[in-house]
């Protein structure tokens, strides 16, 4: 149920191995590079990471969730692509969190599909701030209201037009016949990974709140998860970039030379752990403390019980320790491939270093299995 040429995964994963999709790689564009992901049935209830890739991409090639260099994000992902020898075309991507509108709705129970359809419309029209000519527009059910037994609670998601198409025409421009069959959104996609991680939680993590933190480059995302849903979320400026200038500034290199060497482990001079990687760390543990504050005067909650750190900044050695020992909360560093079997395409211990910055590329790549 869609408006427009994409529908976005607003359904979660009930189950896998019911009804198996087109194969599709988990294609995730941030600021700093293309991911690229592919997951397996490996038979008897496992999976099986495939193969993936990491791209990066030059300076401001994607701002804010934006593609202003669509030649150098296509060019990243056709290396990515051929790097990572991969054969399938079809591409599952995702919207910035920040591109889309979502809204939940209470609208009459039983309804025909056509006439969901045109009250979703009705009702989209009061919160978009757009034309409905401008936007894609999706929409899920997402079961009886809580208050009222005769009418269901819809999840309405829509986003410019411009925004889906702009991920299309990098999928295109990489000349490779890659199709983007599906559009995502990356909240939805990480909680996606999520599920894999919380299997593993005592109980499975039910009736646990779990803060998942995706550390980028330049953005610092919060989701508390609890039984499935988030019931916090919260973002704010701080990312790897800011590790970046620090490497910059006290060592006198430029943009690229920082990051090239902050990425290889021993390019630095011996001092850079005291001067600039341990206060780093001291304040990326500091900002997790503070959010976690954010969430308890803001909710009715009063306790986290565990914490997930992801994003590039979250393969930092000692940064789990660093964060349990700010926080008191037990804390582990996202590996959704934990559970996997690994191909003889994948080095373990790479994917070791790289499966945090994975989160949203292995949502998407989980979409072959969506029974939806």
């Amino acid at each position: 149920m869609f408006k427009g040429k994409f529908d976005f995964d607003l359904s979660f994963l009930g189950g896998l191995f019911k009804v198996k999709t087109s194969p599709v790689i988990g294609c995730d564009i941030s600021s700093s590079s293309v991911k690229l992901v592919e997951v397996v049935d490996a038979g008897k209830n496992a999976l099986r990471i495939e193969r993936y890739s990491i791209e990066p991409l030059p300076r401001d090639s994607v701002v804010d969730g934006n593609i202003q260099n669509l030649d150098a994000v296509a060019d990243a992902l056709k290396r990515g692509y051929n790097r990572g020898k991969f054969s399938i075309k079809n591409l599952a991507m995702a919207l910035p969190t920040s591109a889309v509108i979502t809204k939940k709705i209470i609208v009459p129970a039983g309804q025909q599909e056509d006439d969901l359809e045109l009250t979703v419309e009705t009702e989209a029209n009061q919160y978009i701030p757009f034309s409905l000519d401008e936007v894609n527009l999706d929409f899920q059910v997402l079961g009886p209201a809580a208050n009222s037994p005769d009418d269901v609670e819809v999840l309405i998601a829509a986003s410019r037009k411009e925004k889906v198409e702009d991920r299309q025409a990098v999928a295109e421009a990489a000349g490779l016949g890659l199709k983007t069959a599906v559009m995502d959104v990356e909240s939805y996609a990480t909680q996606t990974a999520f599920e894999l991680i919380e299997r593993g939680f005592p109980q499975q993590g039910k009736d646990q709140n779990v803060a998942v933190f995706d550390i980028g480059s330049n953005l610092m995302t919060l989701s508390v998860m609890r039984n499935g849903q988030s019931v916090y979320a919260r973002e704010q400026p701080f990312g790897g970039n800011q590790l970046t200038l620090d490497i910059q500034r006290v060592f006198g290199l430029t943009p690229e030379e920082a990051e090239a060497n902050k990425r290889t482990p021993g390019q630095l001079p011996e001092n850079y752990e005291s001067e600039v990687l341990g206060p780093f760390v001291d304040t990326l543990s500091l900002e997790i403390a503070r959010s976690l504050q954010f969430f308890f005067a803001s909710t009715q909650y009063n306790q986290m019980h565990h914490i997930v750190l992801a994003g590039g900044c979250a393969s930092i050695p000692g940064i789990d320790e660093a964060v349990a020992k700010r926080t008191q909360v037990n804390t582990l560093v996202a590996n959704p491939f934990a559970g996997m079997e690994l191909s003889r395409n994948v080095r373990p211990r790479n994917l070791q270093a790289d499966a945090p910055a994975l989160m949203v590329a292995c949502g998407l790549a989980m979409r072959r299995f969506d029974p939806s």
